[in-house]
């Protein structure tokens, strides 16, 4: 059974940093797709960063470009997000998910028909 288990998560002020790990087990790294997604209060779950599946480099929304960094360790079936530069609106719970390669498509959105979730990890950025 695919277990992942988020962690990392914290209160930070802003212009700080973070990095969340998620450990993987029960599935061949190699055969996922591997995302980032976060949901805040109120608002729908989005997709922040992915790689693997059509995306021939990791794939990053607008509002992380150049803040965010998604990176994973085969080896050790751990993908990672380091979070530089935090704004407030980074505030969520963030949640690592995973996705056979064939269905993950392009880009980082949810995927209901294909979708692991693991726990959340809760990032708060204080102003």
């Amino acid at each position: 059974d695919v277990q992942l288990q988020a962690s990392g998560g914290g209160l930070v002020q802003a212009g700080g940093s973070l990095r969340l790990s998620c450990a993987a087990s029960g599935l061949t790294f190699d055969d996922y797709a591997i995302g980032w997604f976060r949901q805040a209060p109120g608002k729908e779950r989005e997709g922040v960063s992915c790689i693997g599946g059509s995306n021939d480099r990791p794939y990053y929304i607008d509002s992380v470009k150049g803040r965010f960094t998604i990176s994973s360790d085969n080896a050790k079936n751990t993908v990672y997000l380091q979070m530089n530069s935090l704004k407030p609106e980074d505030t969520a719970v963030y949640y690592c998910v995973v996705r056979p390669q064939w269905c993950a498509g392009f880009g980082c959105f949810v995927r209901p028909a294909c979708d692991r979730w693991g726990q959340g990890t809760l990032v708060t950025v204080s102003s």
